[in-house]
């Protein structure tokens, strides 16, 4: 399965499950009527209590992206893709604007926050860049 969690990031284990589910949603690695592992299963993939993938997945039918179906399990529903890009980009975008306040807050100018911004940026780019070169090969 694709979600991975570490207790130790100060995110919630929930949250954490919750966001990897939307983001596959968002990136199509989910789509529309897929099943996603039931509560028992992924719990133990993950080595944690079945109580919080039960809360992670009542947060993900709350915002409309699982739902469940008797007798099945849970699966994304029909519009879902929409609506987690629109969540994962105002996530970053909350994050984004948390590092940008703390930069300006520790007294950095401006200029030079935007030079760290856009040279980090560079840089993960071109990484990105060699991984789906590489990914291309296999």
């Amino acid at each position: 399965m694709f979600v991975q969690v570490n207790a130790a990031n100060g995110v919630p284990v929930y949250d954490q499950i919750a966001r990897q589910v939307m983001f596959a949603v968002a990136d199509g690695a989910l789509s529309a009527g897929d099943l996603i592992p039931s509560v028992r299963e992924l719990a133990k993939e993950l080595a944690v209590n079945p109580n919080t993938v039960a809360r992670a997945y009542r947060e993900l039918q709350g915002q409309e992206i699982v739902e469940a179906v008797p007798g099945t399990g849970m699966a994304v529903r029909a519009g879902a893709k929409t609506a987690c890009r629109k969540e994962r980009r105002d996530l970053m975008r909350r994050r984004v604007h948390d590092v940008l306040r703390e930069a300006l807050g520790a007294g950095l100018p401006v200029d030079e926050v935007q030079t760290l911004f856009e040279s980090e940026l560079k840089k993960l780019s071109k990484g990105r860049t060699r991984e789906k070169t590489h990914d291309q090969r296999d």
